[in-house]
């Protein structure tokens, strides 16, 4: 009787991710898995200055024509107003763009943190980095490797944390091409009759 030889489990679908091909210029159409974790915000920076304008002429109309009825005081309050309405909104929107990207690829595990105007990049050897929450498993996500450490899940609910680890453990254990060929598979099987 020949020896049974462990059959590796395909990879579940992803939840958090997508697998697709990389277009920069080092590693042109290597396959990858990626990952891109943003705040939740309602309003683009560019939407975020249309209401800020329509807001302007809004309000500065209407102070216009109280001023020119006699109100003088009304038209300092009126500035005074959208100046501070203008540094919440830069604020929101200097914030909106934040996000956590990491790319799987073949050869390295890429973390990028974007927060404000400021930019943390980790890269990791994907064989080598350890994925662990930081305290418990509502807490965020460590990723540890040749002395770099980086944080992910801000932007994840705490509930679902867990789960986002989970699949980046499995996504470093079996690699983007494992995933590759699972949708390869589940596509053949949707279209099939």
């Amino acid at each position: 009787m020949p020896a049974s030889t462990p059959i590796e489990q395909a990879p579940t679908p992803l939840q958090f991710g997508r697998v697709g091909t990389s277009g920069t210029a080092p590693d042109h159409g290597a396959v990858l898995i990626e990952w891109e974790l943003k705040r939740n915000c309602s309003m683009s920076p560019k939407q975020v200055l249309a209401v800020y304008a329509s807001l302007c002429v809004i309000s500065l109309v209407i102070a216009t024509y109280f001023w020119m009825l006699g109100a003088r005081l009304v038209m300092p309050f009126a500035w005074v107003e959208l100046l501070c309405v203008g540094a919440a909104l830069l604020v929101y929107a200097r914030h909106a763009d934040d996000a956590e990207c990491v790319a799987l690829r073949a050869d390295r595990l890429t973390v990028e943190w974007r927060n404000g105007g400021r930019v943390e990049r980790v890269e990791f050897l994907p064989e080598w980095v350890r994925i662990e929450p930081r305290r418990d498993d509502r807490s965020l996500i460590e990723l540890l490797g040749q002395g770099q450490v980086i944080e992910v899940g801000r932007f994840v609910r705490p509930e679902l944390r867990r789960a986002l680890a989970e699949e980046l453990r499995a996504a470093v254990r079996h690699g983007p091409l494992g995933w590759r060929r699972k949708a390869s598979e589940t596509e053949k099987l949707g279209n099939e009759p």
